[in-house]
């Protein structure tokens, strides 16, 4: 759902890879990129709201709002990372966990 939600605003390259396996902190990344701060925001916003109106759960924290540049989500058993997109190149999470198994999304 977070996934959707993020592709609903236009995230760009979205991504849902299962790293509990390795991680055993929480069992999904969920990745995307928007392209300036404020879709970057959007698209935060939109996660939120959609999970919250599916009855799923609060954010235990959410880091990066004051600066949008990476807004990081911990829903506990998953993880959304809402990059701008120069950020989301530099950190390139998905080459860090190139190994893990991925989930198809249809809209890629």
């Amino acid at each position: 759902m977070a996934a959707e939600a993020a592709e609903d605003k236009l995230g760009q390259r979205t991504e849902a890879l299962h790293v509990g396996e390795i991680m055993g902190v929480t069992d999904w990344f969920v990745i995307t990129s928007g392209t300036n701060p404020r879709q970057v925001r959007a698209i935060a916003e939109a996660v939120e709201e959609w999970i919250s109106r599916a009855g799923g759960p609060k954010p235990i924290a959410i880091e990066g709002l004051d600066h949008l540049e990476w807004v990081l989500m911990d829903y506990g058993d998953f993880v959304v990372h809402v990059f701008i997109d120069e950020a989301r190149d530099y950190y390139d999470l998905e080459r860090l966990w190139r190994d893990v198994p991925r989930l198809n999304l249809s809209s890629n």
